[in-house]
């Protein structure tokens, strides 16, 4: 016979997990590397075939920046 659940929450961890006794873990040791924000961005395999790491990648999306601002620049004077 199942034991019926009052709450979704209370069934998420076994009784014998009990983090109050865990030692060393240090509240909000992540907090400033979160409150400054990541971006991080999942390639499809193929893109990442072509670039070995996040310097390629950089370096790649800063020229194809410069080329839009020369289209658009010069578009603008036509």
């Amino acid at each position: 016979m199942k034991k019926e659940i009052k709450n979704e929450m209370e069934d998420e961890l076994r009784s014998e997990y009990d983090f109050s006794q865990l030692k060393g873990g240090i509240r909000g040791k992540y907090v400033e590397r979160y409150q400054n924000g990541t971006n991080l961005v999942l390639l499809d395999p193929d893109v990442a075939e072509a670039f070995p790491n996040a310097e390629a990648v950089n370096e790649a999306l800063r020229l194809l920046i410069q080329i839009a601002k020369r289209q658009q620049a010069s578009a603008a004077s036509d």
